[in-house]
């Protein structure tokens, strides 16, 4: 169920320019948040949440570090243990590496916001 939630909010996503913002939403198109082409990440109360980082890093609104995605698609956490990857295809697998999701053509940096990081 929760990895249906997940494809169907990426689905939105990749609807979306990559030079704007894109959308976060639920089965039921109510909007979660939105990821800016800054970086910065706003809950659906235009509040700002967090950023992700032109290196990877993502913080959230108080600037701690949560984690951070590396160039070759590795997700790493506050503690730089990995917590899975996302693949230049777009699969987006766990630690274990077992398949969660797709997130093709969608901008990696948004998409590991969305799987591994719960900022909204």
């Amino acid at each position: 169920m929760m990895y249906r939630l997940i494809i169907l909010l990426l689905m939105f996503l990749f609807g979306a320019s990559l030079g704007e913002a894109q959308s976060f939403r639920d089965n039921n198109n109510m909007l979660l948040g939105t990821v800016e082409s800054d970086g910065t990440i706003r809950n659906a109360n235009n509040m700002k949440v967090g950023k992700i980082f032109d290196d990877g890093t993502i913080r959230d609104s108080n600037n701690m570090r949560l984690g951070s995605i590396e160039k070759d698609g590795t997700i790493r956490d506050k503690n730089n243990m990995r917590l899975g990857t996302i693949s230049s295809d777009g699969t987006v697998r766990n630690n274990n590496n077992v398949r969660v999701g797709t997130a093709k053509g969608i901008n990696v940096r948004y998409a590991a916001v969305l799987f591994f990081f719960d900022l909204f």
